[in-house]
């Protein structure tokens, strides 16, 4: 584990000399995590499991400027002697393969962690180093290649998938590199089991060498006076000659311990290493142990926790009662601090998980409620001098329906008696959106709440609220019925023009124009279509606010027989919900046949007083110049 790091200098391209194919394994063996992906700032959680020989390692990486085209040069080397590798461009088929190897190249690279149990421990002995597990390992990452980049090309090599694009590795643009647990899998890292599972001392080793900016979390199982008893971070620097000096390094931050509210303990390092410090090895220790410290002061009720005889408030099939922020301000110990709960009915407990949220399971017990003492204790088994006592169960049951119009909720909640009055708001809640806040008190009797579903979009809605009483904690609720708000179909319209027509003509005769407004009850973008003479098109103009204009070119309608002399023409107005609304506008056509004179008798051929001439000769006239249009429209067609 401690042997001097790989002679590979920042900025190099990774070793493929000799290379026949592509050997995953065989070029990341020996390899750090910093080596293929030079990072500005990486962020590594490891979360040793139960077992004491498995754990999970996350990490997340952020690469910026000058060092993502580090790591593009670097990853386009994996692929030296393959279609389209190590020609100086990364491409989507390599981001692909990335993500698809990736797993196996980490899983051979060192982890550069490693434990020993007994005494602490310092230098190289003989450490159980944690190894990667490349099935466990899940890998991804974003603008490795960077979508639509001004430099961007189609794959130029052989082979390439349809739709590969690439770009120079020498661009500049920011990256990010995460590493997981693969889906399914319920470890990445493991190690030789310790034989004592953290019961005594051991050591906890850390080669963080040309780690430039890091932080490390390490989370333990939870085990009874698990502690950090020291630390200590080292440079060793091996001279030309062979000799090496150890320095203890003073000037770095040390590891920061604390214990989560479930009891187990996590800790926290930060750790630089400039460029200009290489060759030298930086090694982090940690010492940790069970014995019990010399002092250890008992924790403490505060002010904030909840008084004896007061209810805790709990939900049907709802696990979590009170929140971590809550508890939180509970109780103080200098070395953190849980809480023990005996409850009075059987089949009842609660744990305080990692995160300080109060849990409260229910097996095999007919009891809403159930009386329980608690305790606040601490990871050296020291407890408060004295208990609270709580009550714990359902203030009341709830149903909803939407109404019969299926502009509101129906909230109807009925009192279980174990506090006799409550104050209840609640409204109608969406992710993005709540409906108006309705309130009533709650009593003796059911009591129903119309909660309106105005400004919320179509689709699920769920019930948010709070119940309050002098005698019980606030209850935050968020209650799912199965709700949904329909969608209301958009609303369209037509305007005319100072002639009172649908349409404006164009004087070429080709064309008209449309115009109006259309809005979605629901808030919601609506896309509109217009069809005539079985031609569809959604080239319309959408000014701010409702309304809108389109320009319909009737070219479309010129192979009909018999000629078109007026147009049907459907607008379409569909919502993000599928909602829609068509309208049918009726369009004549200003060159076709009209004919707005009273007639009595079509055959007559008298003239009027006027001097006009007759209907017959009128008509003539009409087929006549129809006939001269016609023409001329074709021509220019």
């Amino acid at each position: 584990m401690y042997s001097p790091p790989i002679e590979l200098i920042k900025g190099e391209e990774l070793p493929t000399s000799g290379r026949q194919g592509l050997d995953v394994a065989g070029e990341c063996e020996g390899l750090k995590f910093e080596d293929l992906f030079d990072y500005d700032f990486a962020d590594f959680k490891i979360y040793i499991d139960d077992d004491w020989a498995t754990a999970e390692m996350d990490a997340g990486s952020f690469v910026n400027g000058s060092k993502s085209s580090v790591v593009r040069e670097n990853l386009d080397g994996l692929f030296d002697g393959l279609s389209g590798g190590n020609n100086s461009w990364i491409s989507t088929d390599e981001r692909d393969a990335v993500r698809a190897i990736g797993p196996t190249c980490i899983g051979a690279m060192d982890t550069r962690i490693g434990i020993k149990e007994g005494v602490p421990h310092r230098g190289a002995p003989d450490w159980n180093n944690l190894s990667f597990v490349a099935d466990g390992i899940g890998l991804d990452e974003v603008d490795l290649v960077p979508e639509n980049h001004p430099e961007e090309r189609t794959c130029q090599n052989l082979n390439a998938a349809n739709g590969c694009k690439e770009v120079p590795v020498s661009i500049s643009d920011d990256l990010q590199i995460m590493m997981f647990l693969a889906d399914g899998e319920s470890n990445n890292v493991r190690f030789d089991q310790l034989p004592n599972s953290g019961n005594s001392n051991f050591t906890l080793g850390l080669n963080v060498t040309n780690m430039s900016y890091a932080h490390l979390e390490l989370n333990f199982p939870l085990k009874q006076g698990l502690r950090m008893a020291n630390y200590s971070i080292q440079d060793t620097l091996t001279a030309a000659d062979g000799t090496v000096t150890v320095t203890e390094n003073t000037a770095l931050t040390g590891p920061e311990a604390l214990y989560l509210p479930d009891g187990r303990l996590r800790v926290n390092q930060v750790v630089t290493y400039a460029a200009s410090e290489y060759p030298i090895q930086r090694d982090l220790f940690i010492d940790f142990t069970t014995m019990a410290p010399d002092t250890n002061e008992a924790p403490e009720w505060t002010s904030n926790a909840p008084e004896d005889g007061t209810v805790i408030p709990m939900l049907d099939g709802v696990n979590q009662v009170v929140s971590g922020q809550k508890t939180s301000t509970w109780a103080t110990d200098d070395s953190g601090w849980g809480m023990d709960c005996t409850f009075a009915e059987n089949g009842w407990s609660s744990t305080l998980d990692g995160d300080g949220n109060l849990n409260v399971q229910v097996q095999n017990s007919q009891a809403t409620s159930s009386n329980a003492e608690c305790y606040v204790t601490d990871p050296f088994g020291a407890t408060t001098i004295d208990s609270r006592n709580w009550t714990f169960g359902q203030v009341f049951t709830s149903s909803a329906i939407l109404s019969e119009s299926g502009e509101s909720i129906e909230f109807t909640l009925t009192p279980t008696g174990l506090v006799s009055e409550m104050a209840i708001s609640a409204h109608a809640h969406q992710a993005s959106a709540m409906g108006q806040m309705r309130t009533t008190t709650l009593a003796a009797n059911a009591a129903t709440l119309s909660l309106p579903l105005d400004g919320l979009s179509p689709g699920m809605v769920m019930v948010m609220g709070q119940a309050e009483s002098s005698s019980m904690l606030n209850l935050d609720f968020m209650l799912n019925f199965g709700l949904q708000k329909a969608s209301l179909p958009p609303l369209i319209t037509v305007k005319k023009n100072l002639d009172a027509q649908n349409a404006t003509w164009d004087a070429s005769g080709f064309s008209f124009t449309l115009e109006g407004d259309v809005l979605d009850p629901d808030g919601e973008d609506v896309t509109l279509s217009l069809l005539i003479c079985g031609y569809e098109t959604n080239d319309f103009n959408r000014a701010s606010g409702s309304g809108w204009d389109i320009d319909v070119n009737i070219v479309s309608c010129s192979s009909q027989n018999p000629p078109v002399t007026s147009y049907d023409v459907t607008i379409t107005a569909t919502d993000e919900s599928g909602s829609v609304t068509t309208i049918s506008v009726f369009v004549p056509d200003p060159y076709g046949t009209t004919d707005n004179t009273q007639i009595t008798d079509s055959d007559s051929n008298e003239i009027t007083e006027e001097g006009l001439p007759s209907v017959s000769m009128l008509s003539t006239l009409s087929v006549t110049l129809l006939g001269a249009v016609l023409v001329g429209r074709q021509r220019k067609d």
